[in-house]
C-alpha cells in the first residue's frame, strides 16, 4: 500500500476515534437524565477484587464436585475390594 493511503487510513480511523469521543461527551449528560427519569442505574464494571472472588468461587465448588467425585469413587473401590470383586 503506498504511503499516501497508510496515512490517509490512520487520519480516518483517527477521525472516528474522535467522533466517537465526542458522541459519547454530549450524549453522556442525556443517558444521565435519561437514567435519573426512568430510575435505571448504569451497571458498574466489576472490580478487580470482585473478578477475583468469583474466580474463586468457581475453583472452590469445581474443587468441592471433583473431591465428592473422588471420594465416592474410593469408597467404591473399597467396597468391590472387601466384597472380592475384581478391581476394573
Amino acid at each position: 500500500m503506498n504511503k499516501h493511503f497508510e496515512d490517509a487510513l490512520y487520519y480516518i480511523g483517527r477521525a472516528g476515534e474522535h467522533a466517537k469521543e465526542g458522541v459519547m461527551e454530549e450524549l453522556g449528560p442525556l443517558e444521565e437524565r435519561f437514567r435519573e427519569l426512568t430510575g435505571k442505574e448504569e451497571e458498574p464494571e466489576p472490580s478487580r477484587l470482585e473478578k477475583l472472588q468469583d474466580e474463586l468461587k468457581e475453583l472452590e465448588a469445581r474443587a468441592e464436585g471433583e473431591t465428592k467425585t473422588a471420594i465416592s469413587d474410593a469408597r467404591e473401590r473399597i467396597r468391590r475390594y472387601r466384597s472380592g470383586e475384581s478391581a476394573e
